[in-house]
């Protein structure tokens, strides 16, 4: 009788054992989120867009796919604010399926804040609902320049305005539950245009408090679904003392705002030119924070090996906020692949880095999972 007891035992055993033992090595993998960031593709593209998940993602084992979306999707609640091409609730659920399939968690993205236009073109949100904006007296150029004498890089809503935020929630919620997603990207990056001096409802108001009170709000929201908020950092980020300009970081003081939102929101620290070592700094005040590369291979081969190297000698308590790595690339889908797999296209070409012709978003992808997977196979 006892035999059979310990045998039964073993058999027990030996079947927890391989679980718990693939639960141990993913506690200890350097990198947690190994991302890759794009445009949401158009419905041209989606086909080999799902074919590259397959083909690249998978192999490269990606477990976090962050979709540029906005406003390309056939929204219900809004239906106004949908692209003139967007997808469909059918087209999306063919990446949910594939996503689904090789365990890739998707991260849709709207927008908020900063980044209402572009160039000369008033974005969707702000060309439906005009009394959004919180500068409608600076007027879109016909010809787009930087510098120029409005400091006008992108528009941005009101954040304090009674009604803008039905919208953007509307929207938001139905983003996510059409892509059966657990976390949503804000962005929230560059904003220039905040408590602005002419704005009845934000001149006056503390620029960090503005910030931190959209990022709350938007937070509060998603917490409703137990989803998670994703933005990019550099708005918390000091810009004057550090060197890192206004584009990486901020002049207008919202880098305060790091003390005033949760500590569970989820950081995309970008430095593109340089490995600034800024992720230390969101980790030392409690949050997770990706490193998160665009365009120049030896930068992003570097920012791979110091997240492994903090993460790797970082306490118990600093060790989970050295979250990953998410590749962006700022172009679409179609480009991309096609610069991936050596097209070189009109627009394949133009996400080329300007003053060096080997950079490029696609080389610093395979750079940045090479050495990540080396740097893995060395622990």
């Amino acid at each position: 009788m006892k035999n059979i007891v310990l045998f039964i035992a073993l058999l027990l055993i030996s079947s927890v054992l391989p679980e718990n033992a693939n639960a141990q090595e993913k506690s200890e993998d350097l990198f947690q989120v190994r991302g890759f960031c794009i445009n949401t593709p158009r419905p041209a593209n989606l086909d080999r867009f799902i074919k590259f998940i397959s083909d690249e993602l998978v192999p490269r084992r990606v477990n976090t796919l962050l979709l540029l979306g906005d406003y390309n999707y056939q929204f219900q609640s809004y239906p106004q604010l949908s692209d003139s091409i967007a997808l469909s609730k059918e087209d999306v659920k063919k990446i949910v399926a594939v996503c689904r399939k090789h365990n890739i968690r998707i991260i849709p993205q709207i927008n908020l804040l900063g980044h209402q236009s572009w160039a000369n073109r008033t974005g969707n949100l702000l060309t439906h609902f005009p009394e959004f904006d919180e500068t409608p007296h600076i007027k879109m150029p016909e010809k787009y320049v930087w510098p120029n004498d409005d400091f006008l890089y992108c528009k941005s809503y009101c954040p304090l305005h009674p009604d803008v935020h039905e919208v953007l929630f509307a929207v938001i919620d139905e983003l996510c539950d059409v892509y059966e997603a657990d976390a949503f990207h804000a962005g929230m990056d560059e904003v220039f245009y905040l408590g602005d001096d002419k704005c009845p409802r934000c001149k006056g108001v503390d620029k960090a408090e503005l910030f931190a009170g959209e990022v709350n709000r938007v937070k509060t929201h998603l917490d409703k679904k137990n989803r998670e908020l994703w933005i990019w950092g550099d708005r918390l980020l000091e810009g004057k003392i550090t060197g890192m300009g206004f584009w990486e970081a901020a002049y207008n003081y919202t880098w305060r705002a790091i003390d005033m939102i949760p500590k569970d929101v989820v950081i995309c620290d970008w430095h593109y030119e340089r490995p600034d070592q800024t992720p230390v700094y969101f980790a030392m005040k409690g949050f997770r924070v990706v490193t998160c590369p665009w365009r120049t291979p030896p930068t992003a081969v570097i920012q791979a090996e110091d997240m492994a190297r903090w993460r790797k000698y970082a306490t118990p308590e600093m060790k989970p906020r050295y979250y990953g790595m998410v590749q962006t690339t700022w172009m679409d889908t179609g480009g991309f692949i096609d610069g991936f797999y050596g097209n070189l296209t009109d627009r394949a070409k133009g996400a080329v880095h300007p003053r060096n012709p080997a950079y490029t978003p696609w080389d610093t992808f395979k750079a940045m999972y090479k050495r990540m997977d080396e740097l893995e196979a060395e622990k």
